[in-house]
């Protein structure tokens, strides 16, 4: 026969509720909802009652409680209670999901759980529940009037919280972390639909998170995506999450990162907590990070990028996009290549745009600015700064006294020192 859902409930509701048989004596109070989540973690697998002054929980499995009632207050079940089992993969509702953190995607924030609505299935005419389904996590002002409430007539309660608009996520979009020594469940909100969040939300999410619940988060982000929302962090923040994960494991997410904002991280960190990541790195970014630690953070070394593209003078708008397709940093960080001469040193600056327009065969140096802007490596902040508003630049090549291209600071890169100041 078809299941079909009716009377809906919460945890809330049923926390509490009168447990009777079917001569209608009481076998207790309802104290919590367990799920066996090895099993089924969208089902609740029975109740936990107890009675007053009794020293031991007994359980009461969903299948064996009648049809309740919308208007009824009680629980039947239809056969005597069991001993609570072993209940070491058992998720309890009230106490590991009500006023927990977990992730609203959408909403790009973090958020509490207030409730958890419920709904029971029955089988056909038997008149008998042999489901109840975990439907939704209420996160809005319902749930927490509906738990304040607790205690007034029902009627009374009911008229209140049904005036409030719900706030719910689906429970398929709930996916259970490890718990923690205290058995509080940690809760992420569909991983994959948070690692496609810009790193700015996936920033302002992990610092809204208390410590365990952000560290579980973010070491279950994909390298590249870490990488990119702890450049975002508050650099306290950074030196936390960094501290509390192995080196290894570190090293591949610093890897990811731009080498600048790499040595910045790292800098937040003891000398041998810095060492023991960059021994974990490989030899070629590990050089261009150490490189960048040994200049102070107000200068212009200290926060450039050696991410950068440069190509002879004489090249061509063809080697010029293929110099494009073999850049391994970030490419939305590119709006201009650097041209050099024969002896490296900076000799021209072409936009992306004129590029991007120039018949292929065009020779790089007809397209060249007017004009260079650069700064050496021990600009300090101020200057770097006024050469960004003076001439209205996206990005400043760094050079040495060999005026050989070190780096290049990007115009984010100064409106975040601006802000810091």
């Amino acid at each position: 026969m078809e299941n079909t859902t009716t009377n809906p409930t919460t945890v809330a509701m049923l926390v509490g509720m009168q447990v009777v048989d079917n001569s209608g004596r009481s076998l207790g109070r309802v104290q919590e909802l367990a799920v066996d989540v090895g099993k089924d973690s969208n089902r609740v697998s029975g109740l936990l009652v107890s009675k007053r002054g009794a020293a031991h929980r007994s359980m009461v499995a969903i299948e064996d409680l009648a049809k309740p009632l919308a208007s009824d207050r009680r629980l039947r079940t239809n056969s005597p209670p069991h001993p609570a089992p072993s209940l070491t993969d058992t998720l309890f509702l009230e106490r590991d999901l009500l006023d927990q953190q977990i992730i609203d995607v959408d909403g790009r924030k973090v958020v509490r759980v207030n409730d958890v609505n419920l709904a029971w299935t029955e089988d056909g005419p038997t008149g008998h529940a042999t489901t109840l389904l975990i439907q939704d996590v209420e996160i809005g002002l319902r749930g927490a009037a509906r738990r304040l409430l607790k205690g007034l007539p029902a009627g009374t309660v009911d008229g209140i919280v049904n005036n409030i608009p719900s706030r719910l996520i689906p429970w398929s979009c709930v996916d259970l972390i490890d718990r923690d020594p205290a058995r509080r469940v940690r809760l992420k909100i569909g991983q994959e639909r948070l690692a496609k969040l810009h790193p700015s939300d996936i920033a302002d999410i992990l610092e809204d998170l208390a410590p365990a619940e952000r560290e579980a988060v973010f070491t279950s982000l994909p390298e590249e995506t870490a990488a990119e929302a702890l450049e975002e962090i508050e650099p306290k923040l950074q030196k936390e999450l960094l501290q509390r994960m192995d080196s290894e494991r570190a090293a591949d997410i610093i890897e990811e990162m731009d080498p600048g904002a790499a040595a910045d991280v790292l800098a937040e960190l003891s000398e041998e907590e810095s060492e023991k990541i960059l021994e974990e790195m490989e030899p070629e970014e590990r050089q261009d990070v150490e490189e960048l630690l040994e200049f102070s953070a107000e200068t212009a070394a200290g926060r450039m990028t050696t991410d950068f593209i440069s190509v002879p003078r004489d090249a061509t708008v063809t080697e010029a996009i293929e110099a494009l397709r073999q850049f391994e940093g970030d490419p939305d960080t590119i709006s201009e290549i650097y041209l050099l001469d024969d002896e490296k040193k900076l000799d021209g600056v072409v936009m992306l745009p004129r590029l991007l327009l120039a018949p292929h065969d065009t020779k790089l140096s007809s397209l060249s600015e007017g004009h260079i802007v650069s700064c050496g490596l021990h600009a300090r902040d101020a200057e770097v700064a006024e050469l960004f508003d003076k001439y209205n630049l996206r990005s400043l090549p760094v050079v040495n006294t060999a005026r050989h291209v070190a780096g290049v600071i990007h115009a984010e890169q100064v409106i975040a020192q601006l802000r810091e100041g």
